[in-house]
């Protein structure tokens, strides 16, 4: 369960607090009693990053992939320049 830390108790006892953080779940530390961060294992934080794709991937797995043939631009004029 997580627990609120103020920032001064938190560095005093940042051991404490990272040891919480590894077998009790993330720590809050607040400042000026506002949530300011939050310390957590590197396992659960690896749980929450989201993980690198590539475009393609992405692209294919798109939910816009059914869609179908788009309209086409006409090449026939030159695109218009603006100054």
């Amino acid at each position: 369960m997580a627990k609120n830390w103020q920032l001064q108790e938190a560095k005093n006892q940042f051991s404490t607090v990272v040891e919480k953080a590894l077998t009790d779940g993330y720590q809050v530390v607040t400042r000026h009693g506002q949530p300011a961060v939050v310390v957590m294992s590197v396992e659960d934080f690896r749980k929450l990053k989201p993980r690198a794709q590539s475009l393609s991937r992405f692209l294919a797995d798109s939910p816009l992939r059914d869609l179908g043939n788009l309209p086409r631009r006409q090449r026939d004029l030159p695109r218009q320049v603006l100054l």
